[in-house]
């Protein structure tokens, strides 16, 4: 089951984020320590691809996972009578071992059944291994700029 103190810190850093308080690498700091939901298919984790971006669907409690099935098994209040599998995973493996073995530019998505808590981590450096962010090259050219071009 699911750690409720560390899904209510995740919880509470998204709800600052979206109002535009908070601290990002907080945020990113309560993902890697809570257990997060993603469901599985065909043995694997679900995902979903969106902006060149292949996005690990992950869910803070039961209760945001049956609302994103409720949306994918047709949003019409029909139940279509399909059990969804799904995995606990610590958030730090998603970051640092499931994303870079995706081979993709990917991140992860929270609670996406939930316009007013959902929340995307992006494969940017920072959240992801500097390896797979996608955001590298931008960096590396921000820190020469910085330093007048003399490099890190």
């Amino acid at each position: 089951m699911v750690s409720t103190e560390a899904v209510a810190a995740l919880v509470e850093r998204i709800a600052e984020r979206r109002a535009g308080v908070g601290d990002p690498r907080a945020l990113v700091g309560e993902l890697r320590r809570a257990l997060v939901l993603v469901p599985l298919v065909g043995g694997g984790l679900w995902t979903a691809e969106l902006g060149g971006v292949r996005w690990v669907c992950g869910f803070t409690d039961e209760a945001a996972l049956a609302r994103f099935a409720k949306a994918r098994d047709g949003g019409d209040g029909q139940v279509s009578g399909r059990e969804w599998e799904f995995a606990e995973i610590r958030g730090a493996r998603l970051l640092d071992e499931v994303i870079p073995a995706m081979g993709v530019p990917a991140g992860v998505a929270v609670n996406i059944a939930d316009p007013d808590g959902s929340m995307l981590f992006p494969p940017v450096v920072g959240i992801v291994p500097e390896a797979v962010a996608v955001d590298v090259g931008a960096v590396d050219a921000d820190a020469g700029a910085r330093d007048g071009g003399r490099g890190r």
